[in-house]
């Protein structure tokens, strides 16, 4: 895509990489502080002979568990969608709605630098 056609000027480009890049940041270090915190609950759970059926605390183990492994899919999700948008950045694609092609505004860009379309189809069940 050539300048003149791209959807964003080059300051706004550098803006959003800049935010896109920081949020990546950010999701790294809570990935690493989630897992972590899902190896201290499996090692806190292999030092205890904790049944999660009868024991009380096993059943707690067993949801601390399964809400940090889940804390951890999601951001790891965000992970990749913010590496996406790097890739989108560098080919020159980024802006541009993946849907219908129409430029996605900067205020959108902004609050979520990882989105693919605009608010038309993301309104339409296509959600990013």
């Amino acid at each position: 895509m050539d300048e003149s056609n791209a959807p964003l000027s080059a300051a706004e480009r550098a803006a959003v990489r800049e935010l896109v890049e920081s949020r990546r940041e950010r999701t790294a270090d809570q990935i690493a502080d989630l897992r972590r915190a899902f190896d201290d609950i499996v090692d806190a759970a292999r030092a205890t002979a904790t049944d999660d059926e009868h024991d009380p605390e096993g059943s707690t183990i067993a949801f601390e568990r399964s809400q940090v492994a889940t804390l951890l899919r999601q951001a790891q999700d965000q992970l990749a969608e913010l590496d996406h948008a790097l890739d989108r950045l560098a080919d020159g694609t980024f802006g541009r709605c993946e849907s219908c092609g129409r430029a996605i505004p900067m205020e959108r860009l902004t609050a979520r630098p990882s989105t693919t379309t605009c608010v038309t189809c993301a309104g339409r069940g296509r959600r990013r």
